[in-house]
Formats: C-alpha cells, structure tokens, sequence
C-alpha cells in the first residue's frame, strides 16, 4: 500500500467535508479489508464484536483488550489504503487508560475510533437488555482525556453514547453536545429500532451539529433507508458492523452442512472463490510483479 496515515486520516476528512455518506462496511480481518476495498467503497469498519468472534469463539462481553485489538487494526490498516475506523469499546480502563489508547491506535495507522460510555464489563449494544453507563461527569470527562491524548490533529475520535435506551434520547443528545464540546470529531449515539428512529436520527443531527456516525445495522427503519438518502437525514458515516460476520457466518454453515451432508464439495462450485478469483482478490499479481523487479 501507498498512502501513509496521514493522508488516509486526511482522505476521511475530505470523504466527510463531501456531499455523500461515508458507507463503512464492518469486517474483522485483513482479508475483510482487502475485499471491501475491491468492491469500491470508500472506508472500511472493525468491528470488535467481530474480533471477539474470530480471534475468541466468544461473543461480544468485553473479553478484547487494547492490545488485541490495536495489534490488529494494524495488520488490518497495513493492507488498504481505505480509512480504517475502529470500535475501541470503552477505551478500556480509566484516563491512562484510553491515554495508551489513543497513542496505540494513532500507531496502528488507523484513521478514527469511537469509545462509547458503558460501565466495564461492556455488552454488546444488540443483546438484550438496557445496557450500564458511566454518570454524565465521568462520561464527558473520559472524551476529555481521549482528545488531550491525540497526537496527530488528524486522528479522529468519535465520542459513543449508549444511554438513549436507558436514560432517552434527550439526554442522549445532551451527553453527545458535551462530547462536541470536550472536542470529540464526531458523535456515534447508538439507536434500537423503532417506528421513529428516522426522526431520532434528524434530532440527533440538528441538535449536535457535528459529524455523526450511526449503527444502519440495528434494524428496522434505519436498516432500509438507501445510502442515497442517508446524508440528507443526518448520517454522516453509515457502518455495517454485522456485514463480515454475518455473511460469513451464514455462508460457512451453509457449506459445512453440505459438505456433512455430500461428502464433498462438488455442489457449491459455483458458490465459492476459484484459485484465481482468490489470488486476484488479495493482489498476487501485484506482488509477482514487485517480486520480478530483483529476478530480471
């Protein structure tokens, strides 16, 4: 890859100083990154809840620390040259805590994360249940130590609040307006479905006049609404976390049942990569040619 992170943070800036939505479909690996970058999109999201799946076996519980987590954002980020936004959960401790965190994602090479505002042990925003987050204070005052940790201007920080299902979006939006305030780049408040979460949405803009980032995923009216009329409606940055996972979750039991039930895998030919397809994918003729300048 070319471009070093400076200039990927500095073509996130443009992306989001534009007209469109910035779509970040959700991966967990390298391999994720590279086919998200073939297939045209502009950034790429990691997901952690899918880094606890594919590095653990283990669900969404808080089980990812810092190092895990910022040791592959960059292997990850190394490999594309597409923005890398990455789920840094809770900043993983207190104020030295999310200090260490800044300075190890800023070195990973990615481009942005968001820390959101649960109480640790974190759970995952989709289970079930209101989940529990730090008082007003001790919210806003750890946005504060992630932007008094930022080395590269750059860098994005996006400030995550979890509190709208337990506490209303009222106050949701109050959180997010003092995370602007404390010089967060952007807002992330997570949503549940509901009849008017486009509504939310539009609050939600309006009020923090910022850069905001939302969960299209969560289902319900956010999830059916076309990246064409997203930007319009007050997103700024659309991520799919459950994209990689779920697809390939679902394709792969798919394929070990046939494969249980066939003994082989004749009858999914046509449903898989071939050799070429594979290597074509991750650049193989681009490192042969490399490779041949020092053979010649």
């Amino acid at each position: 890859m070319s471009l070093s992170p400076q200039q990927k943070r500095r073509n996130l800036q443009q992306l989001l100083g534009g007209s469109e939505v910035v779509i970040a479909p959700g991966i967990y690996d390298a391999y994720g990154a590279k086919l998200v970058s073939n297939a045209g999109f502009s950034a790429v999201y990691l997901t952690g809840n899918g880094v606890s799946a594919s590095l653990l076996g283990h669900p969404d519980i808080g089980q990812v620390d810092l190092t895990m987590m910022a040791d592959h954002a960059r292997r990850i980020a190394a490999c594309t040259d597409l923005p890398l936004i990455c789920d840094a959960d809770t900043g993983y401790g207190g104020v030295f805590n999310i200090q260490r965190t800044i300075q190890e994602f800023e070195a990973s090479g990615a481009c942005a994360i968001h820390i959101e505002d649960q109480r640790f042990p974190k759970r995952c925003a989709q289970f079930e249940g209101a989940r529990t987050v730090l008082d007003f204070k001790d919210a806003v005052q750890q946005i504060k130590a992630a932007t008094a940790s930022r080395q590269d201007e750059q860098f994005m920080i996006i400030a995550r609040t979890d509190c709208a299902a337990s506490l209303g979006l009222d106050h949701a939006i109050e959180r997010a307006k003092a995370f602007i305030a404390e010089g967060a780049n952007a807002v992330f408040v997570e949503l549940k479905p509901s009849a008017d979460a486009i509504d939310q949405i539009r609050r939600i803009k309006d009020a923090v006049q910022s850069t905001c980032m939302f969960n299209v995923d969560v289902g319900g009216a956010i999830s059916v609404v076309k990246a064409s009329e997203m930007k319009s409606l007050g997103i700024d940055i659309a991520i799919h976390p459950s994209l990689g996972r779920g697809i390939f979750g679902y394709a792969m039991q798919q394929a070990l049942s046939n494969l249980k039930l066939n003994g082989n895998l004749s009858a999914l030919k046509n449903s898989m990569l071939s050799s070429a397809q594979y290597n074509a994918a991750l650049g193989l003729e681009e490192f042969e040619a490399w490779e041949k300048k020092f053979f010649e």
